[in-house]
Parts: C-alpha cells; structure tokens; sequence
C-alpha cells in the first residue's frame, strides 16, 4: 500500500513539457495591451526588466521563469524580425509561469 501511494504521488507531481506558440512579449507592454503584432523586438528588448512571456491566440499572457527570461532575451537578439515576434517556447507550466526549455521565433 505505501508503495501504490508513492508512485501515485510521485506521478501526479510530475510535470510534462508542452509546446506553446504565440507572440514574444515583454512583461510591461503586455500589461499595457499592446498589440502583439506590431511590438517590436527593440521594444522587448529594452524592457526586459519587466520579463518576458508568450501571448497567445486567445489572448492570454504565459509568463516565463527567469532562466526562460535570459533564453527569450537571446532568441530577441538572434533574431533578424523586427516584430510580429511569433515563437515556439517548449517547457512546463508551474502555476502561472512557464518553466522555458528552449523558445524559437518563428
């Protein structure tokens, strides 16, 4: 019994990675409602003290953990789009934040 109870816990702690797709944007301008279509990568990236996420198609804003934050600054800077920032971000949800495996914009 305390085996079964184990495994039970320890499965229904266990986190699977999904893939999300939707638009890049920092913390600020999301709060803000800008639109996700035309912010710009130079905007994201000169608020990336507010951190960084995903809006998605239905409107709502995935926050990133703080190592996402440092991989979403990355693709921003290795990115030649100038807006319209669509990604893939793989990763696992904990809570309302998005623990960022690797992000890719589109």
């Amino acid at each position: 019994m305390k085996k079964l109870l184990l495994l039970s816990a320890v499965f229904s702690a266990a986190s699977f990675a999904a893939t999300f797709d939707g638009t890049i944007m920092d913390g600020m301008c999301a709060s803000a409602k800008k639109d996700p279509a035309t912010h710009t990568a130079k905007c994201s990236m000169a608020c990336s003290k507010s951190g960084y996420g995903l809006m998605t198609a239905d409107g709502k804003y995935i926050k990133f953990d703080e190592a996402g934050n440092a991989k979403a600054l990355a693709a921003l800077k290795d990115t030649a789009k100038k807006d319209d920032l669509k990604a893939t971000v793989s990763g696992t949800m904990d809570g309302d934040t998005l623990k960022v495996d690797s992000v890719k914009v589109d």
